[in-house]
C-alpha cells in the first residue's frame, strides 16, 4: 500500500474509535507507521481527511453492490474478499454516521442515492421493490443497514460475538439475509395494512379546521360568585 493509503486506512480506524473529535493527526500517524509531517503532506487538515475516508466508504459501497449486481453474491470467493474490504468501512460508518456533521449527512444522502439507484434497475435475483415511494424505501432500507452497525455493540453483546470480526459478522450477516429471504406477513395481512394507510393518508392524515368548543351550559353546576 502506498503511504497516502496506509494513512487512510489508520484513520478510518482512528476515526472509527475516537470520533472527528477525539482522531489526531499523531495517533493516525502512529497507527499508520509515518510521520506525522507526512499526514499533514498527504491530508491537510482532520477535515480533508474525514472527506477522504468518506468518499473511499462510499466508494467501497458502490464497488461492492456492483460486484454483487455482477453475480458476486453468489461466488464463494466473494465474501472473503467483501470481509477484508468491508469491516473496517462498516465500522467507520457506525461512528461517521452518528456524528451528527455535514459531512456525515451527505454521506447518508449519497448512500441512499446509491440504494436508490440500485433497486430502480435490480441485478438478477433480486426483486425490484413494490413501493410507491421509492426515496422513502431506499432511505429506510440504508437507515436498517446503517443501525445494524451503529448498535453493534448490543449485537456483539446478545450475540457474544465481535460483529466487526468475520466470526460475528458472518452470523450477523447469515441473519439478515434469512431476514430479507423470509416473507414475514401473509399477502392478505399486506394488502389489509396498505388500504388501512391509504385510507389513513386519504382522511386522518390531513389537518383538519377546528371551530371552539360550545361551552355554554357546562358550568350550570357550579356556584356562582359569592
Amino acid at each position: 500500500m502506498t503511504a497516502r493509503a496506509r494513512i487512510r486506512e489508520a484513520a478510518l480506524l482512528q476515526l472509527a474509535e475516537h470520533g472527528v473529535k477525539g482522531a489526531t493527526f499523531r495517533g493516525i500517524a502512529e497507527a499508520a507507521g509515518v510521520s506525522v509531517g507526512l499526514v499533514q503532506h498527504h491530508f491537510g487538515s482532520k477535515e480533508e481527511l474525514r472527506a477522504a475516508c468518506d468518499a473511499y466508504a462510499l466508494d467501497t459501497v458502490r464497488q461492492l453492490s456492483a460486484a454483487s449486481a455482477a453475480g458476486g453474491i453468489s461466488d464463494p470467493g466473494f465474501l472473503a474478499a467483501t470481509m477484508r474490504a468491508d469491516l473496517p468501512v462498516r465500522r467507520y460508518l457506525a461512528r461517521a454516521l452518528v456524528d451528527g456533521s455535514q459531512a456525515a449527512a451527505r454521506l447518508f444522502d449519497d448512500l441512499v442515492e446509491t440504494t436508490e439507484h440500485y433497486f430502480d434497475d435490480p441485478p438478477a435475483g433480486i426483486n425490484r421493490p413494490t413501493t410507491r415511494d421509492p426515496l422513502a424505501y431506499a432511505a429506510a432500507t440504508v437507515a436498517m443497514t446503517i443501525g445494524i452497525e451503529v448498535l453493534h455493540e448490543h449485537l456483539s453483546r446478545v450475540l457474544g460475538a465481535d460483529t466487526f470480526t468475520p466470526e460475528g459478522s458472518l452470523r450477523l450477516r447469515r441473519a439478515v439475509f434469512e431476514v430479507f429471504d423470509d416473507r414475514l406477513l401473509s399477502r392478505e395481512l399486506v394488502e389489509r395494512v396498505r388500504a388501512v394507510m391509504d385510507d389513513f393518508e386519504a382522511n386522518d392524515s390531513k389537518p383538519r379546521d377546528t371551530e371552539p368548543r360550545d361551552t355554554e351550559g357546562d358550568d350550570d353546576d357550579r356556584p356562582g360568585p359569592g
